[in-house]
């Protein structure tokens, strides 16, 4: 399975915020939508990606300034990203090793998607439901 037959299921909304944003509005952003990441774009370039992690990273060590720190000060810069035509496993492998819950998905230099580890878990379970359904109806009949 590739990352385009998650995406083509998911959908390839991917919520964006600029490098100028504070961290106050991407965090409220975050808990709007209910996700863990944000891309950081300024205009159509993707200039990193700020996360949960990064969040806590920074207001760890800054909390009085919470308000006032901006996204940039906390993203992660350049981040990892894949592409749609990536085996599912090989991204499995790439976000362990990396140690990331979030990869934005590119296609040339346009932005077509976001997958979470969930997304991946998600499609190895409901393939091998599937697998497990048919096997059971080949030994069963």
């Amino acid at each position: 399975m590739l990352l385009r037959d998650i995406l083509s299921r998911k959908g390839g909304r991917v919520s964006v915020c600029s490098p100028s944003d504070t961290l106050a509005q991407a965090v409220q952003r975050l808990v709007d939508e209910n996700i863990g990441s944000l891309v950081v774009c300024r205009g159509k370039r993707i200039v990193g990606i700020l996360t949960e992690r990064d969040i806590l990273r920074r207001t760890a060590t800054s909390l009085a300034h919470f308000a006032t720190l901006t996204v940039e000060e906390c993203m992660t810069a350049s981040p990892v990203t894949g592409n749609p035509d990536l085996e599912v496993t090989q991204v499995m492998g790439l976000m362990t090793d990396q140690r990331i819950r979030h990869l934005p998905v590119m296609e040339g230099n346009d932005l077509v998607g976001m997958i979470s580890l969930g997304d991946l878990v998600k499609s190895q379970h409901d393939e091998l439901t599937c697998e497990n359904h048919y096997l059971r109806n080949y030994l069963n009949s």
